[in-house]
């Protein structure tokens, strides 16, 4: 079972920071209206960023890390400035 820390844009564009070991059905869960309270009323959400962890705990520093940048330090972490 492998660990994702992952970024998603949300339809208003702001950018949520999660994790999780099943990344196709956590996406489908946000789209769904049924993952992070964040997100239900920000739907459709588009993933603008991926990184493989080693394990749970590596995931949730890492988390921890990405959620401390600015939003201008999300963005230029997924590519888009």
């Amino acid at each position: 079972m492998s660990w994702v820390c992952y970024l998603l844009q949300c339809a208003d564009n702001t950018l949520y920071c999660g994790i999780t070991n099943d990344l196709d059905k956590r996406r489908a869960a946000h789209n769904a209206g049924e993952g992070a309270k964040y997100t239900r009323g920000r739907t459709p959400v588009k993933l603008v960023y991926r990184e493989l962890c080693a394990d749970k705990s590596a995931a949730l520093k890492r988390e921890r890390e990405i959620k401390a940048l600015s939003r201008a330090e999300k963005l230029a972490l997924c590519g888009v400035t």
